[in-house]
């Protein structure tokens, strides 16, 4: 697997489309710290940390409101590894007028756009959510 985050992404929305209420993706670090920030935004209900024999899963339970509609109406890669983009704390923009988020890897770890700009520290752009 080239993009791991991708794969991610990939898996929360087809689960999403198909109305599961969890996703199981395998466990990094990185992931794992992107799901909890997006748990912690109102994205996922929980995410959990689990053992499946000899390997490790990340199994994140997605949201969904009273109308069965899913929590997330939008992902979008922006940084891939064949292009990365970094920005200034200036040059991050606001998401759909505020609604979104992207998640930003700081040299102070992984954070939303939001505490970016607050912090005043930039980093590469790893995806868009809203």
């Amino acid at each position: 697997m080239t993009d791991p985050i991708t794969d991610m992404l990939n898996r929360i929305r087809n689960a999403q489309a198909v109305r599961h209420q969890t996703v199981k993706v395998p466990y990094s670090d990185l992931k794992q710290k992107l799901a909890e920030i997006l748990t912690r935004e109102g994205f996922f209900d929980k995410v959990e940390k689990r053992r499946k024999k000899t390997q490790k899963i990340t199994e994140i339970y997605l949201k969904y409101s009273a109308d069965k509609s899913p929590a997330i109406s939008g992902l979008k890669r922006i940084s891939k590894p064949s292009q990365r983009i970094y920005k200034k704390s200036k040059e991050i923009r606001k998401i759909r007028g505020g609604y979104g988020i992207a998640i930003v890897s700081t040299p102070q770890g992984l954070m939303t756009d939001k505490e970016a700009r607050k912090k005043k520290v930039g980093g590469e752009i790893l995806c868009e959510i809203w």
